[in-house]
């Protein structure tokens, strides 16, 4: 992929900002070269004569460096050193020693291993928030620190001075870095100055709300790579410069092709030659600049191909004191070369750009192009700004925003340094006398005029002899993008901008069309025969560059940003050898193996002790929302489909959650604790949902209601004792409790000493069998919790995971709401009518249960499945059709498996389904894919297990 096109040193030998004294090893596609510090990674694959650094991402054609900061569309990089990242752009990769890298085919790739990196964020505020460090930026930073006003400057390069780094201007007749130099200086002399280079800000939102990024440089990497900065700014200058277009022709992709302003900043910034024998096509004066520094350092320019009928004049007296003649009224038509461009052809053009007349082959090993510029308008639209479209420069500029916020410089249109330097103090002051500060005098340095002469808009030149014409005239060299599928997309009849950018994908790149945005818009009109104005633009989104997940998770990775939350007991499930599963925020017990047993046998093991004898599970995990208030009861009625308000002190009820759309969202059990005092049971995973949700109806639908809630999960630690023989091991443990049925009965509940701990104790059973929840302060969890496994090891007394307990909870016909449940699910659906109330003149969802959609017969009910073959446990989720040879696709779908297990008490496996007309069908067989064929399975009632529910009370 390398290309080293001559032996001759691409390197200057002096000049440019880099530090040739400290140079830097690194290695690009496996081979080793040498840069120096303050190169980019582009800047000195340049300085070693490679172009080419990858392939396109649809037609693999090699690709090379064509510009010289963010807006580069196609020199995307693979670092491998120091830590793997992809997609990255050469351009703004700074060079480090020991820098490993490599070209794209296309795609990048992440990292297998952790990012060893910190990212952090931090908020600032300010009066005046400047956004860009050229010359406008400056000096609006300068024109609002002088007022008092506290100042962010932020910019994305690695130091100030914008367009000026890579130019030869002087200011003052000096140097014009000099006078950056000291205005940086002095600024940061500011107490109420904050200067931020490396950072790029990326979004604008509202109330003057911006985000940054900083990548902070190689010395802050210790602390962190980069910082999120989320910026608060009373008033807001954006002078963020403008991004040079590029002119759509034949092969206008090739390695060695590349923007005239990039060329300038290699030679002037980073002191490289990026070619030896040039040709400059251009349709503005801009480009001439490069022509003749070019020249100065001893490249050659071959040809200077002018769009425009004339050469400006000055321009064309500076080409001739250096030998060079432009050909005006010319255009580049076409490329030639494979993985580095070694000619064009050149032709006449007509006065609409068209080209006319013979072709003329001229050698070059680097074409430079300049279509024009484009004001780079990103945050100003993100601001909801307008745009307008000025012919003077063939380019959309900001047309005012509701924002405290305005462009200035190259921004809006304003492209000559002196015209920055007045547009920033202007900028600067303006935003200062808004706050109503006051403004000093602010000395704007004296740039030497240069005549500027029109530009010619021209957006795209065909090629005469173009058998295929437009497939490589590309509009977005990130996107593989060619005129032809503009041309495809207007033909199929699309007019608008943002459907052609779709229909093409141009623009959706990881440079967000930076380079191609504006020519696309130019070559739709062209292809409609419309007018560009009224065309306009895609919309600019957030954020204005690729921005790494690390950063925007900051801090918040791993335990910081999903808490691990873990029950009293954690420590002794963990002793056990228990492995884990996550449960919303929860780490819960699986299983409990033994020796030598896998999950299958463990769970089994598991559910026969809870069965046979006693089991015990942590259940502290489920949801608990302390209910109080005078109107407790009549809220509770509103939000459980069946009624609360009649439940007596000392008593249980089961409840249901429904949406207002009539779904189930939640179940659980509501504990009356006095006559204005409740405490209700949600999921583990939906307690937060669930406490939202009542929030929101409390609080804006029904605010009259006097009812007070508070999350309490975390203040109880509960554990479930299950099994035939959990009265005897509780009553151990708690002898003064009357735990026979008549004194304490099923699903009521009792305050009393556990293991010396007050406790309250419920009658519960999500087994089916005589069980109890035993609730205690979070603190004696553990306590409470070994003193039941030693009462209880008399009778074998067995820990139970979150897996036995779906098959203890399956065999009875229970569903699990989020697994047996999908959002569509009504209470009817689950055979579950009895939970709806038919007292109640109101709950949530009430009305939804009489819609039509709500009263079909056809709708999923939940069923019981018992496959043909005992030994089968029918994956989760399988698919459920009608005849064993069901057709050629599309086939219909009954419905599907929710929940499949081997049961211990059945001896075999068993399933619960969601099938269409489930309980009709009931006796009927139905068929389920596994592997690759098809299995029968039974269609039965949900309960599987002790259908009169009399193991219930032992």
């Amino acid at each position: 992929m390398n290309d080293t096109s001559s032996n001759r040193s691409a390197r200057l030998p002096a000049g440019g900002r880099i530090d040739r004294g400290h140079p830097l090893r690194f290695a690009f596609d496996g081979r080793e070269y040498h840069g120096c510090a303050g190169d980019t990674l582009a800047s000195a694959l340049l300085a070693n004569g490679v172009h080419q650094v990858g392939t396109s991402i649809k037609y693999g054609r090699p690709r090379g460096i064509f510009a010289a900061g963010a807006e580069e569309p196609t020199a995307l990089v693979q670092i491998e050193r120091p830590f793997p990242e992809p997609m990255l752009t050469a351009t703004t990769v700074e060079l480090r020693d020991g820098l490993e890298a490599s070209g794209l085919p296309g795609q990048g790739r992440v990292a297998a291993e952790a990012d060893p990196a910190r990212y952090d964020s931090t908020h600032a505020h300010c009066d005046v928030l400047v956004v860009g460090a050229g010359p406008t930026g400056l000096a609006a930073a300068r024109t609002a620190a002088g007022s008092g006003a506290r100042v962010v400057l932020a910019d994305a390069d690695t130091e100030f001075g914008g367009a000026l780094l890579g130019a030869t201007e002087e200011l003052n007749g000096a140097p014009a870095m000099s006078w950056v130099e000291r205005i940086t200086a002095e600024l940061a002399a500011h107490d109420e100055v904050r200067l931020l280079p490396r950072t790029t800000v990326l979004g604008y939102y509202d109330d003057n709300y911006l985000i940054a990024v900083e990548k902070r440089g190689e010395e802050a990497e210790a602390t962190s790579r980069q910082r999120v900065w989320r910026i608060r700014a009373r008033e807001v200058v954006l002078a963020t410069g403008a991004h040079e277009r590029p002119l759509v022709f034949a092969g206008n992709d090739r390695p060695g092709t590349m923007l005239a302003g990039a060329a300038r900043t290699y030679l002037n910034r980073y002191g490289v030659r990026p070619g030896h024998r040039v040709v400059v096509f251009t349709t503005n004066d801009s480009a001439y600049a490069a022509a003749c520094e070019l020249a100065d350092a001893g490249v050659e320019i071959t040809a200077l191909v002018e769009a425009r009928p004339t050469a400006p004049v000055h321009w064309a007296t500076e080409c001739a004191r250096r030998g060079i003649e432009p050909l005006a009224g010319h255009a580049v038509v076409g490329t030639s070369g494979k993985s580095r461009i070694i000619g064009v052809r050149v032709a006449g053009t007509a006065p609409d750009g068209a080209p006319i007349g013979p072709q003329r082959e001229i050698d070059c090993d680097l074409l430079l192009v300049s279509g024009g510029w484009n004001p780079a308008v990103h945050l100003h639209s993100q601001a909801r700004g307008a745009l307008r479209y000025d012919e003077g420069i063939g380019a959309f500029v900001p047309a005012g925003t509701r924002a405290a916020a305005r462009s200035a410089g190259a921004a809006r249109g304003r492209f000559g340094t002196g015209e920055c330097l007045s547009d920033g103090v202007e900028a600067g002051a303006d935003a200062c006398r808004s706050l109503g500060f006051s403004v000093p005098r602010v000395e704007v340095p004296i740039a030497a005029p240069v005549p500027v002469e029109p530009p010619l808009c021209l957006w795209s030149v065909a090629d005469p002899g173009d058998a295929e014409p437009w497939t490589t005239h590309f509009v977005d060299l990130a996107r593989d993008a060619t005129l032809a599928d503009v041309r495809r997309a207007t033909g199929a009849g699309l007019r608008s901008v943002e459907h052609v950018k779709r229909y093409t994908t141009i623009g959706t790149a990881h440079d967000q069309g930076k380079t191609s945005g504006t020519l696309a818009t130019g070559v739709i009109a062209e292809a409609l025969g419309d007018d560009i104005t009224a065309l306009g633009t895609t919309t600019f989104r957030a954020p204005y560059t690729p921005i790494a997940f690390g950063a925007l998770a900051g801090r918040d990775r791993g335990p910081l940003y999903d808490p691990i939350r873990v029950t009293a007991m954690h420590d002794w499930h963990v002793d056990q050898g228990a492995p884990f599963e996550n449960v919303g925020q929860w780490r819960r017990p699986w299983y409990f193996p033994r020796s030598g047993e896998d999950m299958t046998t463990a769970v089994l093991r598991e559910c026969r002790a809870a069965r046979e004898s006693v089991a015990i599970q942590d259940v502290s995990t489920l949801g608990k929302i302390d209910v109080q208030g005078p109107d407790a009861a009549e809220f509770l009625d509103l939000v459980y489909t069946n009624m609360m308000s009649t439940l007596k002190v000392g008593r249980i009820r089961y409840g249901l959650m429904c949406k207002a759309d009539g779904m189930v969202f939640d179940d659980g059990t509501a504990i009356r604790l006095g006559d204005e005092h409740y405490l209700i049971t949600t999921t583990s995973g939906n307690a937060a949902a669930v406490l939202e949700w009542l929030e929101e109806w409390l609080q804006t639908e029904w605010p009259h209601l006097r009812v007070h809630l508070t999350s309490v999960t975390e203040q109880w630690a509960t554990v479930a004792l299950v099994g035939p023989r959990s009265r005897e091991v509780l009553a151990r443990v708690a002898p003064g409790l009357d735990v026979s049925n008549d004194a304490f009965p099923f699903m009521s509940w009792q305050d009393g000493l556990v293991a010396g701990h007050r406790a309250r104790v419920c009658r519960i059973s999500f087994s089916g069998e005589l069980a109890y929840e035993v609730n205690v302060s979070w603190w004696h969890g553990r306590e409470v919790w070994e003193a039941l496994i030693d009462a209880g090891k008399p009778f074998g007394i067995t820990p139970y995971g979150t897996e036995a307990m779906h098959v203890l909870r399956a065999e009875k016909g229970f569903p699990i709401i989020g697994q047996d449940t999908d959002g569509t699910v009504a209470p009817q659906d689950l055979g579950m009518d009895w939970a709806v109330s038919k007292k109640k003149a109101d709950f949530i969802g009430k009305r939804s249960f009489s819609r039509p959609d709500n009263l079909r017969q056809d709708r999923k009910q939940m069923v019981g499945l018992l496959p043909a073959d005992l030994e089968l446990v029918l994956p989760e989720g399988s698919q459920l059709v009608e005849t064993p040879e069901p057709g050629p696709p599309p086939v219909p779908m009954l419905g599907h498996v929710t929940s499949s297990y081997r049961s211990a008490a059945l001896g075999r496996g068993f399933a619960l389904a969601m099938v269409k007309s489930g309980r009709a069908r009931i006796g009927e067989t139905v068929y389920s894919p596994v592997g690759d064929r098809l299995v029968p399975v039974t269609i039965t009632d949900t309960v599987f297990y002790d259908k009169e529910g009399a193991r219930r009370d032992g």
